[in-house]
């Protein structure tokens, strides 16, 4: 029974995915993924990119953010992106291939990233999901945590970060946790996000 559960929630899902006008102009316009339609309505209302910055793609694959990125910040500027998944080359994206919720990775890109401040970092990461809330939780606030971490090492003065949450118990905590370690925070609710989604954007200025 259960497992008969899950396949109707996937061949639901499937069929939600495929009618999904984001997913179509996609595949029109040739990008990566539908979330790139996300990053460009929270910068257009937030203005993150300029030209020559440097950017950090936290959980990359398959490139969406990369690639609207690319589009942004020209020629002068740089753009390193991090997945556990391998991504496919994009031109003018360098691509770091690791487990950074390893420590001993984590240690290896801070050491190799020591001499860059970075603009910006986006994490469009999120684990797993279950559907419990009870364990998706947990695992996107360990998720955003370590994101946090990292821009304490490599984020530059009045850098910006924006990073992707759930709502639901323990959020809240989180963010009190967060709020004195920046001048400024917005929570983003992008309209491109699915409507059952209860993803958020933590977007963050130092």
């Amino acid at each position: 029974m259960i497992s008969k559960k899950k396949s109707n929630s996937s061949n639901r899902w499937l069929a939600e995915h495929f009618k999904d006008q984001y997913v179509k102009e996609a595949k029109r316009k040739k990008i990566r993924s539908r979330s790139w339609f996300k990053l460009e309505e929270i910068d257009k209302s937030n203005r993150l990119f300029k030209p020559g910055m440097n950017v950090l793609d936290l959980g990359s694959s398959p490139g969406g953010w990369s690639q609207y990125a690319v589009s942004k910040i020209g020629k002068k500027g740089y753009i390193l992106a991090c997945d556990i998944l391998p991504m496919k080359k994009i031109v003018g994206v360098d691509f770091f291939q690791g487990d950074f919720r390893n420590q001993k990775t984590l240690n290896v890109m801070l050491s190799n990233l020591s001499n860059i401040n970075f603009n910006l970092i986006m994490s469009d990461m999120a684990p797993n999901i279950t559907g419990c809330s009870s364990i998706d939780m947990p695992q996107i606030i360990e998720i955003c945590k370590i994101v946090f971490k990292i821009s304490d090492y490599v984020l530059s003065r009045n850098g910006v970060l924006l990073v992707k949450s759930f709502q639901g118990e323990g959020f809240n905590e989180f963010l009190a946790q967060i709020k004195n370690l920046f001048s400024k925070i917005k929570i983003c609710k992008p309209k491109t996000s699915r409507s059952r989604s209860r993803e958020i954007f933590i977007l963050a200025t130092r």
